[in-house]
């Protein structure tokens, strides 16, 4: 990951949230997979590895050659880096949709 800036202000959220939810709930387990949940979407959002993911979905199972590294390196500029692939948007949300609702119903109990 190249912005450890971003991880440190995301883990830095995540100790406020599980301080929240231990303040209200009073559960060590409830915390816990706050905690669990919280590192997981971390880890999903912002440490893979985006040159690998940026090509298109056919492509997912099969290593970076060379030249396509350097092809994605050499157009990387600004939010143009960040490109949307249906896909992607597709699998990112429904996993997390489902993760967050079922996180919800076990912290609202």
């Amino acid at each position: 990951m190249a912005n450890d800036g971003a991880l440190r202000l995301a883990i830095v959220w995540l100790s406020v949230i599980m301080v929240l939810v231990g303040v209200f709930t009073f559960s060590l387990k409830k915390i816990m997979v706050t905690y669990a949940f919280g590192m997981l979407g971390i880890s999903g959002i912002l440490l893979p590895d985006w040159d690998f993911f940026d090509r298109e979905f056919s492509r997912w199972p099969y290593p970076v050659t060379a030249d396509e590294r350097a092809a994605l390196q050499a157009r990387r500029s600004g939010f143009k880096r960040y490109r949307i692939y249906p896909m992607r948007v597709i699998i990112y949300t429904t996993i997390y949709s489902i993760g967050l609702y079922k996180w919800w119903i076990l912290v609202s109990s």
